[in-house]
């Protein structure tokens, strides 16, 4: 069964005329009956009685029309959702991220992209560094925003801006009115760590281990806002990220780590020789156009 030859049983069931049908259509009369005839000898029942110069459905072409206008309101979504997602300013983009980077640094990309494209919409999926790499892999995502540079080959990387991270302590910590401090200054203190797999947990134990020692771990968490919690509760002190312009965080000190390493490079990941919407590549250039703006919001272009 094809759906050209359903339209048509549809064409010839609202009509009741086959010969009308037929030119409704622009095809033969001799055609759309033999068209009917192999339909009916494919459903194994008759779809239509003769009624005059007329036809009238059946009682099995009555049932067979009510699927038959759904497979064809199907078969229509089906080709506006392509034709939606054919659009780059239509279409929907599946964009994973960091925790790290849910406050402030994505919602202002997607912000500003909609102020010129309005019609696009976006999936959003939040995780460790790791799993967001392998939402791009599996096809769960067109793009991702993350950090540091996955290792698959089948990734490829585009560096968008590297950022110099803070050590977060309390408000009340002996550290609190320094601008700069090192790891060495903290390493008997109860650390606040992101959980295994976080692009930033693995920066912040490579800094311990060229200090030469290992974070006393006493509290770890998933999101900024939990491990920035943590430390203003006066439970640990931590590795983070640098506030964006504008963001405070009531309680917590941030003070800029001079390690040369203390740094994070945040890159744009896609899935080499894959097919992506148009919306989402072009999402993707503009991305990687903001390098600028990314600088000015806080960090230095790599």
């Amino acid at each position: 069964m094809d759906l050209v030859t359903v339209r048509w049983f549809l064409a010839v069931a609202d009509q009741g005329h086959v010969t009308n049908a037929a030119a409704d259509l622009r095809i033969s009369q001799p055609g759309l009956s033999r068209a009917l005839a192999r339909l009916e000898r494919e459903l194994d029942v008759p779809l239509f009685d003769r009624a005059g110069r007329g036809v009238v459905l059946t009682r099995y072409g009555e049932l067979f029309a009510e699927h038959a206008r759904r497979l064809v309101a199907g078969e229509e979504a089906a080709r506006r959702a392509l034709a939606e997602a054919a659009d780059p300013e239509r279409g929907e983009v599946s964009l994973a991220f960091l925790h790290t980077q849910g406050p402030s640094f994505v919602p202002d990309l997607i912000r500003r992209y909609r102020r010129d494209h309005p019609g696009v919409t976006f999936r959003l999926s939040q995780d460790r560094s790791e799993r967001v790499a392998a939402m791009v892999l599996e096809g769960r995502a067109d793009l991702a925003i993350t950090s540091p540079r996955p290792d698959d080959p089948s990734l490829t990387w585009h560096p968008l801006v590297t950022e110099r991270l803070q050590l977060a302590v309390p408000a009340d910590h002996r550290l609190a009115t320094r601008k700069r401090a090192r790891v060495r200054d903290v390493l008997d203190e109860p650390f606040v760590a992101f959980r295994e797999g976080a692009g930033l947990r693995a920066v912040a134990e490579d800094l311990f281990t060229q200090a030469g020692s290992r974070p006393e771990i006493a509290f770890e968490g998933d999101e900024t806002s939990t491990v920035r919690g943590l430390v203003a509760a006066g439970l640990g002190v931590a590795v983070v990220a640098p506030l964006r312009p504008g963001e405070e965080f009531h309680g917590v000190r941030h003070i800029e780590l001079a390690e040369p390493a203390a740094v994070r490079t945040i890159g744009l990941v896609r899935a080499a020789g894959r097919t992506r919407p148009p919306a989402a590549e072009a999402f993707g250039r503009f991305v990687e156009g903001r390098g600028d703006d990314l600088h000015g919001a806080g960090g230095a272009p790599n």
